[in-house]
This record gives structure tokens, C-alpha cells and sequence, in this order.
């Protein structure tokens, strides 16, 4: 990513800290990057009860509307706002606090006693360190080898 994609990423957060907070809303994640069709800014964002149709279009009118103003982001773009959907990723330390009990899936960036993809269910996250039940046994997962982590469907 070059400093001007982080710069304007940066910049929208900045934006979208206020607006959200506003609404009761979490921003999950920032995406800025080319893709087939030019620009693209994507915004997951989530709240307590999930986010409807009409979140995402609110949020949308309004971001883009500040973001215009406050001419942040150079040449065009397309702007989406989305949920994170049931399989969300899980990227700060807050979110291995908040869905401690669920089922999940980490892959690690080196192995952790023998393997490095754990599909099993949080039990604890305390000490950076995420605790997860799978096949009758714990692993302890320090946060900062984790280099994937999403929630798994739980039927």
C-alpha cells in the first residue's frame, strides 16, 4: 500500500470515527485499493443487532457527502458500505473479546504446537492470548501470530 492509499484511509477513518459514533455503529475495516473498475473505498461496519439495508445507504449518503466536502480522496472512486457478514474477521483485540463462545477459524503465521489452521471455539482471550477449544483439547494462540481470524458458521 502506498502513503498516499494509507493517507486517505487514515484520513476516512478519521471521518467516519465521529459519524459512526453517532449512529451507535463499530467500523470493522477500511478497504482502498484498484480493482477491475477503478477506485474502490469499502467500509464494514456493524452494530449490536446487525445492520440493515438501510444502515449502509444512511451511512453512504452521509460519508460520501463528507467526504466530498472534504475533497479527501483524489479522482473517482466507488464508495460501498457493507456488513461483515456471519463470517466476519476478527482483526482487533476487542473482537476476540466480544465473541468469546463462538465458533471461529485462525490461521497462524508459524506453527503452534504442529499446525497453523485452528477451527475450534474461543473459550477465553486474556493476555493477548486467545484460547480455543478444538478436538477435546486447548491451543493457546498468542494475537500476535495470528495472521487470519473469522468467525466460522455455528449450526
Amino acid at each position: 500500500m502506498s502513503s498516499l492509499d494509507q493517507k486517505v484511509i487514515d484520513s476516512v477513518r478519521e471521518i467516519l470515527d465521529s459519524l459512526l459514533l453517532g449512529y451507535g455503529f463499530e467500523l470493522v475495516d477500511i478497504e482502498y485499493r484498484r480493482e477491475g473498475r477503478g477506485w474502490v473505498l469499502r467500509i464494514y461496519i456493524d452494530k449490536d443487532g446487525g445492520v440493515s439495508v438501510e444502515d449502509c445507504a444512511r451511512i453512504s449518503r452521509e460519508l460520501g457527502t463528507l467526504l466530498d466536502l472534504n475533497d479527501i480522496i483524489p479522482g473517482t472512486y466507488n464508495l460501498e458500505i457493507s456488513s461483515p457478514g456471519l463470517t466476519r474477521a476478527l482483526k482487533k483485540v476487542r473482537d476476540f473479546e466480544r465473541f468469546k463462545g463462538k465458533l471461529l477459524k485462525i490461521k497462524t503465521m508459524k506453527d503452534i504446537q504442529g499446525r497453523r489452521v485452528f477451527i475450534g471455539r474461543l473459550i477465553d482471550f486474556v493476555g493477548n492470548v486467545a484460547s480455543v477449544e478444538m478436538d477435546r483439547h486447548v491451543y493457546f494462540i498468542p494475537y500476535d501470530e495470528i495472521e487470519r481470524a473469522n468467525l466460522e458458521l455455528d449450526f
